[in-house]
């Protein structure tokens, strides 16, 4: 990279300075008279003047970037909002509602902000006036060991989960994903994915209860919302239903050791026949490993998970993947908490306090895309890859597999249809700290491209994607008659949803018919014409 870390820091005091001195001026487009009758209603609620940040105030800056996990969304340009409200409480979060209904400011919910498009905390709308609700405070993580559940609020981080579970139990875990900074709110309202999916499936799968704000601003928990509406929220992506404030998740049952390994293969060591084989192996395997592929530059690192003991997990290797060569001396045997500190670290050695570092700073740009692969890729598929991976703005790609507990769901059990017939997630990622127009149209291109090539490998009809690694290349909302347009939206959900996403559109049609909760990629109202039987 041309560009260091630390010159991206730099960078990015500048890009503050200028935020604060362009935004100080109030936003174009939107009536200052407007803007001040939104926030008089919220100090009517009782919402401290503390927890409401104006482009006026100095602290409205730093408190916009400090939950921004990426150097594209801090441009002076992008459209921002009126006002910021960091809920302390439920009361904060249900006036931000009610005040922005009253005085036509929509509210976008922000966790952890790692939504891969920034949906969650800017608009791509220059005309909408918005206003961010930021959940950070309500990190509360409260663990019931002997009944093996826990509440936790939606601005917690996963590693902040992680680590009040580990401190509660040795025996107890929860499935979720690898990075550690990632807000609990945004994760488990897209699905969820991680190391421990083959054998508990996902977040959502495990979610029991929910506290919720609805589009009239009433807090709803799992009985007084209903079932339709407790099945949209659990992985049918985030500002669409509601804001949901705290989660009652189910805690599974892990050994008190677990065994890790991560073995690097480079080209010239047959890494394309390894991955080649892996497609085949990874989804049958016992439901109680994980083997991922990360491919970077010239190598493949096959990365695992298994909830046993270490000579367990050598045998069953030498006897489904011999190829992989994988010995005993390659493990480690360590927690299941030591195992979230070494996927997000690469050594379990560090500290467990590094899983409550919410990472406040974004040090770099990113762009990802991804699919769904159904049946293995051609050894030609993958070689061809290489030169890709070889290029000076190459990124990386991340194979996760399915199958196990993730084949046994229906598609229909919650609004994340990829459960069987997917061997793997396919994440296509470039990362880059060089700022610059022509540096990001260079990044785009490659991935892109990359994502161009490999079309006639992967899901058909729709061709598919992750919706937690949301990406605007697949469409975006168009508003008709002052709600989102369901035949427009239709493009890119059934890409995330498949045939979920007729379901999802009368839940909201049904809870938030207005269309107050939406964003670029949120889920339309499904028009009355259409009709639903049930949800």
């Amino acid at each position: 990279m041309s560009t260091t870390p630390t010159a991206a820091s730099r960078l990015l005091v500048l890009i503050l300075c200028t935020l604060a001195i362009s935004c100080s001026s109030g936003i174009a487009g939107f009536a200052a008279g407007d803007d001040d009758a939104f926030i008089r209603c919220l100090a009517a609620a009782a919402v401290p003047p503390r927890l409401v940040h104006t482009p006026s105030s100095a602290s409205y800056a730093p408190t916009l970037v400090s939950s921004i996990r990426n150097l594209r969304f801090v441009t002076p340009g992008t459209p921002r909002p009126l006002a910021i409200v960091a809920a302390a409480e439920a009361g904060h979060a249900q006036a931000a509602v009610r005040c922005g209904r009253r005085h036509g400011v929509r509210v976008r919910a922000r966790s952890g902000g790692h939504d891969y498009e920034g949906l969650s905390y800017l608009s791509l709308d220059r005309r909408e006036r918005f206003a961010v609700l930021d959940l950070a405070a309500l990190r509360d993580v409260r663990v019931d060991a002997d009944r093996a559940e826990a509440w936790v609020g939606s601005g917690a981080t996963l590693g902040e989960l992680y680590y009040a579970v580990g401190a509660a139990s040795r025996t107890l875990a929860f499935p979720a994903g690898v990075c550690p900074t990632v807000g609990v709110g945004g994760h488990i309202s897209g699905g969820g994915f991680g190391t421990l999916m083959r054998r508990y499936g996902l977040a959502a799968d495990n979610v029991l209860d929910a506290v919720l704000v609805d589009a009239d601003g009433r807090l709803l928990n799992r009985t007084t919302m209903g079932e339709g509406l407790f099945w949209a929220i659990r992985g049918g992506g985030g500002e669409s239903f509601g804001v949901v404030l705290s989660w009652k998740l189910r805690l599974v049952r892990v050994p008190e050791t677990v065994t890790v390994f991560t073995i690097r293969r480079p080209r010239n060591q047959s890494a394309t026949d390894l991955i080649t084989k892996w497609q085949e192996i990874s989804p049958s395997l016992p439901r109680d490993v994980i083997l991922r592929v990360v491919v970077q530059s010239q190598h493949a690192q096959f990365e695992s998970l298994f909830l046993g003991r270490c000579r367990r997990l050598a045998r069953l290797m030498r006897a489904r993947f011999p190829e992989l060569g994988m010995t005993q001396s390659d493990c480690e045997e360590i927690t299941w908490i030591q195992s979230t500190v070494y996927f997000a670290f690469y050594s379990s050695s560090k500290p467990l306090e590094l899983l409550l570092d919410r990472g406040t700073e974004p040090d770099r740009y990113f762009k990802a895309k991804s699919d769904y692969v159904q049946e293995p890729i051609p050894r030609h598929a993958w070689e061809s890859t290489w030169p890709w991976l070889e290029e000076h703005d190459a990124g990386l790609l991340i194979l996760d597999p399915y199958g196990g507990e993730m084949a046994r769901v229906s598609p229909a059990a919650t609004p994340f249809p990829h459960r069987k017939g997917n061997l793997y997630n396919l994440q296509y990622y470039s990362f880059w700290f060089e700022h610059g127009a022509e540096t990001l149209e260079r990044h785009l291109s490659w991935v892109r491209g990359l994502y161009g090539e490999m079309e006639p490998y992967v899901s058909k009809n729709p061709r598919t994607g992750y919706v937690n690694y949301r990406d605007m290349d697949l469409g975006r909302n168009e508003i008709e008659g002052n709600v989102t347009s369901y035949t427009k939206g239709k493009v890119w959900g059934e890409k995330y949803f498949r045939g979920n996403f007729e379901r999802l559109a009368a839940v909201k049609a049904m809870v938030d018919p207005d269309d107050f909760f939406r964003n670029e990629q949120s889920i339309p109202p499904l028009p009355a014409a259409k009709g639903w039987s049930s949800i």
